[in-house]
């Protein structure tokens, strides 16, 4: 038997599949670990089982030698120096996929309660600023005939692009890759070179997955492409866009509003965002769904036994 720790409290079925084989211990205590608990926790342990908010760095890789494997609760990678694991022998995986349909169904929650001002009425209502209907309240705008810019077209970006068809939608996208002409005719979806796609799209989306080299990818250069009507939506990874410029043009009102879910300083928030009526802020729950968390939990821990039995995990991170 080899010895497993989980991070963090995860749905229950990783601990049933990895308790039938192995001594699972976990920290149950609902609170993330620092540093010095996590290199305490792995401890003598062949695998860690980590949850995204965990970093887990070289200090924390190095403290155990006998570490086999990594896995992220989560389809997201960067809280782990993957180099450091590399040099060390150790895989990691991720859980991907499973994340596809919830964060997607997210995405258009975003994108209808930042279009639609909802999160603006539903604070009406609780205090009592609501004297009836009236022609030109509270007016937000239709998604049908207007253009949708996702950047990424990943398993995420193209259930967004589902979606986006079923609302009547002109879909665009960007990608490091073009998509084959008989994706682009399945998702009813036009290419774009980045500039492009920011200038003429009335809802830029990000779904790409956060390397050093993409951070600040939508900065100030973006937003001054982006029509003043137009919104930008992140459920994909904070760092993507620089908050600071993205407050500024939201102030001057060079774009219309955002709609975010994940943060550039997660857990904090740039100070200001909170203050604006065209912002709406959710927190990071992009694939908070039963499904997709319980899928998760299943996974990773299928990608721990595989490691510990020697054989490959579905699910090798081999970027970084």
């Amino acid at each position: 038997m080899k010895n497993i720790f989980i991070s963090g409290i995860i749905p229950e079925i990783a601990f049933k599949k990895l308790s039938e084989k192995h001594n699972v211990k976990i920290n149950r205590t609902g609170k993330s670990l620092s540093k010095e608990e996590l290199i305490d926790g792995i401890k003598g342990q062949d695998a860690l089982l980590c949850i995204l908010s965990d970093k887990i760095d070289r200090e924390v890789i190095e403290s155990n030698p006998n570490l086999r494997i990594i896995a992220n609760y989560g389809a997201g990678f960067d809280n782990i120096d993957l180099a450091a694991a590399r040099e060390n022998g150790i895989i990691v995986t991720n859980t991907p996929i499973v994340s596809t349909v919830s964060t997607a169904e997210l995405t258009f929650a975003l994108i209808l309660g930042i279009t639609r001002r909802i999160s603006e009425g539903e604070r009406i209502m609780r205090s009592d600023g609501f004297s009836g209907w009236a022609p030109m309240f509270h007016l937000g705008t239709e998604l049908k005939s207007k253009k949708i810019g996702i950047i990424g077209m990943g398993n995420i970006g193209k259930n967004v692009a589902k979606i986006a068809n079923g609302f009547q939608m002109e879909v665009l996208y960007f990608n490091r890759s073009r998509m084959s002409e008989f994706e682009e005719k399945e998702y009813s979806t036009k290419y774009r070179s980045l500039e492009d796609l920011m200038k003429e799209s009335d809802i830029v989306t990000l779904h790409l997955s956060y390397h050093k080299s993409l951070h600040h990818f939508i900065g100030e250069e973006q937003f001054k492409l982006m029509k003043k009507s137009s919104y930008l939506i992140n459920a994909a990874r904070g760092p993507l866009v620089d908050e600071k410029a993205l407050l500024k043009s939201l102030k001057s009102k060079d774009i219309a509003g955002a709609a975010l879910d994940v943060f550039e300083f997660e857990p904090k928030l740039t100070k200001g965002l909170e203050l604006l009526d065209n912002v709406l802020l959710t927190p990071h729950i992009g694939n908070a769904t039963i499904e997709a968390r319980t899928e998760m939990s299943s996974l990773a821990a299928e990608n721990i036994l595989d490691a510990l039995e020697g054989l490959t995990p579905k699910n090798i991170v081999r970027v970084g």
